[in-house]
Order: C-alpha cells, then sequence, then structure tokens
C-alpha cells in the first residue's frame, strides 16, 4: 500500500489523517501534541521528551532521528508544524482550499483535486529547458507548493511560513567527519535490517554505494541480494557484485533482462502525482526485483552519489569563501585527469564565483528570448540552458524566459554555490526515489540508507571540497566504512546509456507518438519535429547529450497522458 499524510484542517485544532498503511506514533500533554509517521528511528521516550521542542517551537530537534519520516506537531493554543525528510523522499505539499485555508499532503494530486489545481504545463516546460532546482518550492500542479526537503511549514492564526530544519554543522575535521559518517551509514542500515526481523532484500550493482549497504546489512541479518544483467551491461559490474555476494555470504540473484525490459517501455506503468524518473525502467525493475518481491524491506543505494561527492561547485563554493588557491589546485587537477583543458575549466569557475543565481538566471533568459543557445561550457554554473531548451517553440522559450526572470527569490537558495548545488542535487535524487506507485505495483518496499535524514546530515557536514572524488573514487567513503581493498580501489562506474540508447532505438515510434500527443505539444510550447530530430540522433548513436533531457521528456509526457485521462485541468499558457 502506499503510504500518505494530509491535513484533516477544517479549523485550526484539527488533528492530520495518515492512510496506507504508515507507522505513525504519537504523544502529547500539556505541551502539545507530536507525531511520527514513517521510518523514524526515535525511541518512544525520546518523543515524549521532544515534546519541549514542540512548546518551544524548536522544530528542527524533531528531525534529529535516524530515518525517514514525516512530523506533524502542534503547540497547545498555538502554532502547527509540518515536515518531511531532508531529501524529500517524504515530502509534503501545500495549497489554499477555498474553505480550510492553507492545507498540505504528502501527495501534491490529491491536494490537487481537493483545490481545483490545474497542471502547470509552463513549469515543466521550464524545468525541461534549464532543470527543476530554480523553482524547489513549485510543483507541477498549479497553486500547490512544494515544502523543499530541509524545510518544515509552519501554521499559525498570522498565516503560513518555510522554517529551516536542515540544522548541519560544519565539520572540518575529515576524520571526524567521516566516523560521523560512517555510524550514521552503519545505523541507517542495520537498524531496518532488525526491524525486519528476517529476510530482506538489496540491490547490488557491483558499484560502492550498494555493495556498502549489503555489507553492513550482512554484518546483522540475512540479505537477498538482487543485480540486473543484460547484454549490454558491464561484465565489470556483475563481477563485482559476485565478488561482494561471496564476500558476505549473501544469497544473490542475478536477473537476465532481454529487449523486453529495455528502458522507456511504457506500457502498463501506473500514475503517479507527479512525473516520475523511474518509470521509464519499470521493465527492468520488474525483472531483477521479482525475486525479493513482497520482503519488508529492500536496501538499495540510491542518493550514494550525492552524499558521498560532489560537483565543481565545490571549487566555486572556495573561490567565493577566499580559498582561490586551493580551488585552483584542485580543479586542475581534477582537469588534466580527465583530459580537460585546465584554463577555460577554471575561467569558468571563477566565472560563476564571480556571478549570482539572478544574473545568472537573467542572462539565460535573455539567451532564451534570442532563440540561440549558447555553446556548452566547461565547470559550472548557477542556470543553463539545456539540450532540452533547443525543442521549446519560441512561445516555450518567452514563458520560460518570464519564470526566470522571478526565480532564485526563495530563502531556500541562500548560500554559497557549494551549499546550494549540494541540495538542489539532493532533492533531485529524493524527486527520483519519491515513486511509491512504481513499486508498490512491483510488490517492493525501497529503503534508501544514505537519503537517511542523519547520514545527510553527517555527510553535508564535510566541506564539499573534501567529499570531491579528484584523486580517488569517492574518498570519504573508504574513510567512514571498512570496505575491502579490491572494492575501494575499484576507480570504474557502470552505466546504463547502452540500455537507454537501445531502448530509445526500440520504441522510438511510441515515444515520438508521446510526444506528438502530449500537453506540452498541444499547447504549443514543445516542438515535437525538434524533439524527433534528437531522438534520431541520440538512436544513430551521434550523440549521447541529448538522452537525459528525452529522459525528462518522456517522463513529463506519460505522466500528463495519465493526468489527463484522469480529466485533470491544464493551466492556461500565455
Amino acid at each position: 500500500m502506499i503510504e500518505w499524510v494530509e491535513d484533516g484542517r477544517q479549523g485550526l485544532s484539527s488533528r492530520p489523517v495518515f492512510g496506507g498503511g504508515v507507522a505513525v506514533r504519537e504523544v502529547g500533554d500539556d505541551r502539545g501534541r507530536l507525531a511520527v509517521a514513517g521510518d523514524c528511528g526515535a525511541e518512544q521516550t525520546q518523543l515524549r521528551a521532544a515534546l519541549d521542542a514542540v512548546a518551544a517551537g524548536r522544530w528542527a530537534e524533531l528531525t534529529g532521528w535516524s530515518g525517514s519520516y514525516w512530523v506533524v506537531a502542534e503547540q497547545v493554543g498555538g502554532s502547527r508544524f509540518a515536515c518531511g525528510d531532508l531529501a524529500g523522499v517524504r515530502a509534503l505539499w501545500h495549497a489554499r482550499d477555498r474553505v480550510a485555508g492553507v492545507v498540505w499532503a504528502s501527495d501534491p494530486a490529491r491536494l490537487a483535486a481537493r483545490t481545483g489545481a490545474s497542471v502547470d504545463l509552463e513549469l515543466l516546460a521550464a524545468r525541461l529547458a534549464v532543470g527543476g532546482q530554480h523553482w524547489p518550492a513549485r510543483s507541477p500542479w498549479a497553486g500547490v507548493q512544494r515544502v523543499p526537503g530541509g524545510w518544515g511549514l509552519v501554521l499559525d492564526r498570522n498565516g503560513v511560513r518555510l522554517v529551516d530544519v536542515r540544522d548541519v554543522e560544519p565539520e572540518e575535521d575529515l576524520a571526524a567527519g567521516a566516523a560521523r559518517l560512517g555510524e550514521a551509514l552503519r545505523v541507517a542500515v542495520q537498524r531496518r535490517v532488525r526491524m525486519a526481523g528476517g529476510l530482506v532484500g538489496a540491490d547490488l550493482s557491483g558499484g560502492l554505494d550498494s555493495s556498502a549497504a549489503v555489507l553492513l546489512a550482512a554484518e546483522v541479518g540475512p540479505v537477498h541480494a538482487v543485480t540486473y544483467t543484460d547484454a549490454l551491461t558491464s561484465a565489470e559490474d556483475a563481477h563485482y557484485a559476485v565478488r561482494v555476494a561471496a564476500h558476505t555470504g549473501v544469497r544473490h540473484k542475478i536477473a537476465e533482462g532481454g529487449t523486453g525490459e529495455l528502458p522507456f517501455g511504457l506500457d502498463g506503468a501506473p500514475v503517479t502525482g507527479e512525473p516520475a524518473a523511474a518509470v521509464v525502467n519499470l521493465g527492468m525493475d520488474r525483472c531483477y526485483l521479482e525475486p525479493v518481491a513482497g520482503l519488508p524491506v529492500h536496501l538499495t543505494g540510491h542518493g550514494g552519489d550525492v552524499v558521498l561527492d560532489s560537483s565543481a561547485a565545490c571549487w566555486v563554493g572556495q573561490i567565493q569563501r577566499r580559498m582561490s588557491g586551493e580551488a585552483r589546485r584542485g580543479a586542475h587537477d581534477f582537469a588534466r585527469l580527465r583530459n580537460v583543458a585546465p584554463g577555460p575549466y577554471w575561467r569558468a569557475l571563477k566565472q560563476a564565483a564571480a556571478s549570482t543565481p539572478s544574473r545568472a538566471a537573467t542572462e539565460a533568459a535573455r539567451q532564451l528570448r534570442a532563440g540561440g543557445l549558447p555553446p556548452t561550457s566547461p565547470g559550472w554554473a548557477w542556470c543553463r540552458p539545456r539540450r532540452g531548451a533547443g525543442w521549446l517553440t519560441a512561445p516555450g522559450r518567452h514563458a520560460v524566459a518570464r519564470l526566470l526572470d522571478g526565480a532564485w527569490g526563495e530563502p531556500v537558495h541562500d548560500g554559497f554555490a557549494d551549499d546550494v548545488d549540494q541540495w538542489a542535487a539532493l532533492w533531485a535524487v529524493g524527486d527520483d526515489a519519491r515513486a511509491a506507485p512504481l513499486y508498490d505495483a512491483i510488490g517492493v518496499r525501497p529503503v534508501h540508507p544514505f537519503l537517511d535524514n542523519e547520514v545527510v546530515r553527517a555527510a553535508f557536514a564535510i566541506p564539499a571540497y573534501r567529499r570531491r572524488g579528484t584523486y580517488t573514487y569517492k574518498p570519504v567513503l573508504a574513510a567512514a566504512v571498512e570496505l575491502p581493498d579490491w572494492l575501494i580501489g575499484r576507480r570504474s562506474k557502470g552505466s546504463f546509456t547502452a540500455q537507454r540508447i537501445q531502448g530509445l532505438a526500440c520504441h522510438r515510434r511510441a515515444l515520438e507518438e508521446l510526444v506528438a500527443d502530449s500537453a506540452l505539444a498541444a499547447s504549443g510550447l514543445v516542438d515535437a519535429g525538434s524533439v524527433c530530430s534528437a531522438l534520431a540522433e541520440a538512436v544513430a548513436g551521434r550523440t549521447a547529450d541529448a538522452i537525459a533531457d528525452l529522459h525528462h521528456l518522456v517522463v513529463m509526457c506519460q505522466w500528463l497522458r495519465g493526468s489527463v485521462s484522469a480529466s485533470v485541468p491544464l493551466a492556461e499558457t500565455c
């Protein structure tokens, strides 16, 4: 069943409603009420002690337990508070109801149905063109606002506001930070295994993240690991998966997929409350997850790339903090080791450090209005039009430009480049993990230890430049968790690019029809012909740059098709 929670408010003091079999624990006395729903590692005594924090409005303290969960609290005669987890796997949205005022829920579609909200096509076009990180508090439903991960919603008689509950304390000492991260990850994995009280499932791709999760899980309980392979899969991935399984002694099943499991086969995909990136891999997931269907827990390595590593924004952040010398050395070494010209790379980073989010958004808006896409530049940028921007019509480009004019005006955007970037990346992987209807259809209950609240806090406490894998791959993981030397020494990372290209080729006709018949094309925002040309180039192997944006567009069109079939209204476009 799909877990959910929503505001049952018809007045300021009514109680929330929980559904889908979600685990709920509630405490209350003359200090207030507190409920945690989902996978929360707090003891009952800790929940009762936290009522002091409820009474004082110290909301961040209600998120400091291990796990991934929703928090709902209410002061006696005072404010009400609600939030999800830091990554947004268990997220919240809010909207204004004509009768009840501001209401919130864990499913944006439920709020849309309650308030009569329509699909925001222009925002979907903007996500395709420049990414969704510029509007973290918006949803695909016009009038339904998202509560970003690490932020909470406070409601009182004065209205509604967002409060920051991320509560990350920087740790400059790498050894101390890695030790804290290792302990948080161990708790995140092993607590779930112990609570399951028996066999648990686990992804085992052969990469560092899923392998670390399996190694930690096997220390305290039985594990059934599963691996996906096909004719296009790297033999090295399967080799490492087999070796990890043998090292830990876990049960291991390698599933062999074929043409029917290629990405982008969308037949039979369930409707989700928002676009779900995992929908394109449904055939693959059904294939390899079938042996672990019905188990109480399924561990994944999802999110490890974000919390254990960082992007080139780490050097932009160093420049902003007046650490240019160290930033230059790191950036130059990174570029040389990857056969990238260090000079242009460094200049792009300095340019980003000298800019601001709003200036970058204004420049991107100007480029979109002009109709031309800038050449691809190295390094990192606050805002950069993507390949998908080239598939917009002139009205579509102008619509996205108008949205960019108002972007980056929210408090969630404050901070140095590395901080802003890592939270945006975290929310993106949280979005990818938030696909409950898909996993419910397969019979799997995934949990993502790397996205556990305390794992995220421990990882982000370590400066981004210290987590950057310039010389070794994910150096923080090796310092945090005891792994076999042969696993730590792995320098490669598996990719499903070949499967995605083959899937695009296999389903090309259906995908062209999906885009041509979509509301994005019908509204005049997206040019289906340009998408077909990009699809042809990707299938022919002439470019791989467009594959990620084709993935995003297909997901949007698939979701819109389900929404339209459910008679959901579409917002008017200008």
